[in-house]
């Protein structure tokens, strides 16, 4: 007897079988249950999450000689045959392969007639999304007045592609991604009826790499018992799949929060070493973040993690060592290593670099060249030597705020020499506090009076002055200020009357930076 791979040995059998779909198997059941069956189904989602084979089912609840029926017996020879896949009256299409309109002309001409032996006739078509729209519209008649023993169960992991004029005949079902404890039940009960020696670490892993596919996690264990001879280990899975296991993300992290950086680089050597891809490594290091905010949010709630409650403790403990601000500039680190590397075409020295970003010490004094803002398009302008000059007070264009004066305005910071060293500051503020870096930019210099310097900001944008009006950002920004100038100073916000627009948009650093990457230009309102 030929061998049956485990995705099609251990294939539901029945809706109770279904895994990860109770809500579509609650409503076909109960519309076998009232009699109001539809003639026509869209069963749209990810691959490997049960689409087909909640066809399968349906049809043989429709047909079994007990039928309709919830639980079809799996044993007359009707269920036999649409279980093994040839029945005369259950068709499955491939519609990648039967696209154009003579293929399904011809489906329409054997529509005409009634079924040889069950009681109904079921079309089942598997990536419906690939007919072409002339194919959709020779079937657009039958499928808007079918004989009634005729059933229309379409499956696609990409619905926005089937044309309007099909969907809205049909009832559409949206199957979601299997969750990770769900895989591991299911893949522990093939693990114990096949009487396969596994570390229950390796169902996690595959688990998730799986994303989600059940019939994906199944078919790699399959992999996995014909690579291996004995008991599978976590170290056979990481050798056929590449992952990047738990342990070292977990490690890893340990060496930013111990501010490790050559620690940081040589256990991401080894990673490498070890044959693991950098962009899969840099997205389970995302994911692992993301893993940290929802266990500091939650603490530790396994059902939004979705992960073995052992894991999530950790992720909880080690989450403790962040600050919420320090896990979203963690995320802005990570998000824009994979912008410098569409510039460089590497993915290694970003990461490296993203990696000495997170783990070096802010508070050292001679901190790494590499921590400046890598993605600004401008170079960082010499540094200048304060100018000391007698206060000659200006004239503000209109003073819209009483801004604090300083109690010995005799000499202070001149407003060119703060003008001049305003990129540094932007700069150097982005390696300490990113969102106090990106608000300030939106700021200009107004005029300083003694030891106060006060920062205009555009009339619409408020929520920037408010987010910098705070005790903790404002320190960060005097504190940046006064290494610069070597001099104490205090800064004070301010509103202007006017309102920065489209006009003057394609001329803000940041935009700049965006229309030369995507090439784009600023289209004004008419």
């Amino acid at each position: 007897m030929s061998y049956t791979v485990f995705a099609l040995k251990w294939r539901p059998k029945n809706f109770d079988e279904l895994i990860g779909q109770a809500h579509v198997v609650a409503t076909l059941k109960n519309a076998i249950k009232t009699n109001r069956l539809a003639h026509a189904y869209l069963f749209a989602g990810p691959r490997g999450v049960g689409k087909t084979s909640a066809a399968r089912i349906l049809a043989k609840s429709l047909n079994c000689k007990e039928g309709p029926t919830l639980n079809p017996c799996g044993k007359c020879s009707t269920c036999i045959e649409i279980s093994e896949g040839r029945s005369m009256d259950v068709i499955e299409i491939d519609g990648a392969s039967n696209r154009g309109i003579d293929e399904i002309r011809a489906l329409r001409e054997n529509a005409k007639f009634a079924p040889v032996s069950a009681k109904f006739k079921v079309y089942i078509i598997d990536e419906v999304h690939q007919i072409t729209p002339d194919g959709f519209n020779a079937l657009l008649k039958t499928l808007e007045e079918p004989p009634e023993y005729i059933k229309f169960i379409f499956a696609t992991t990409h619905p926005h592609k089937v044309i309007p004029t099909i969907l809205s005949r049909c009832q559409r079902f949206d199957f979601r991604r299997i969750p990770v404890m769900e895989t591991i039940a299911q893949l522990e009960k093939i693990v114990r009826e096949e009487k396969i020696e596994i570390d229950r670490e390796v169902l996690f892993a595959l688990a998730k790499s799986s994303d989600g596919s059940l019939r994906d996690a199944e078919s790699v264990l399959d992999q996995l018992v014909s690579f291996t001879k004995g008991k599978i280990s976590l170290s056979d899975v990481v050798s056929v799949l590449g992952i990047v296991e738990q342990e070292a993300l977990f490690a890893l992290t340990d060496r930013i929060i111990q501010k490790d950086p050559k620690g940081a680089l040589e256990l991401f050597n080894r990673i490498i070493d070890d044959g693991k891809d950098i962009s899969v490594f840099l997205t389970n290091l995302i994911e692992h973040f993301r893993n940290l905010m929802i266990a500091k949010i939650t603490r530790g709630d396994t059902k939004l993690i979705d992960l073995p409650e052992d894991i999530c403790q950790g992720l909880l403990k080690q989450s403790s060592a962040f600050t919420m601000e320090e896990i979203f500039s963690a995320f802005n680190i990570l998000v824009m290593t994979q912008e410098m590397a569409k510039r460089l075409d590497s993915l290694r020295i970003p990461m490296e670099i993203s990696l000495i970003r997170l783990s070096h010490d802010k508070k050292g004094e001679a901190a790494p060249k590499i921590m400046q803002d890598y993605t600004s398009p401008k170079k960082e302008a010499p540094a200048v030597k304060p100018v000391i000059a007698e206060h000659k007070p200006e004239k503000p264009a209109k003073k819209i705020e009483e801004e604090p004066v300083d109690p010995n305005p005799s000499a202070s910071i001149s407003l060119d020499a703060i003008k001049d060293i305003w990129q540094n500051v932007i700069n150097g503020l982005s390696a300490i506090k990113m969102s106090v870096a990106t608000y300030l930019n939106e700021g200009q210099p107004l005029k300083v009076q003694g030891s106060v310097l006060t920062v205009s900001f555009p009339k619409n944008y408020s929520l920037h002055k408010e987010a910098l009006d705070t005790k903790e950002n404002k320190k960060i920004i005097e504190d940046k200020l006064s290494g610069l100038l070597n001099a104490a100073l205090r800064v004070h916000f301010v509103l202007s009357k006017e309102e920065k627009t489209a006009d003057n948009a394609e001329h803000h650093s940041s935009i700049k930076s965006a229309l030369e990457m995507f090439g784009g230009r600023v289209i004004k309102e008419e």
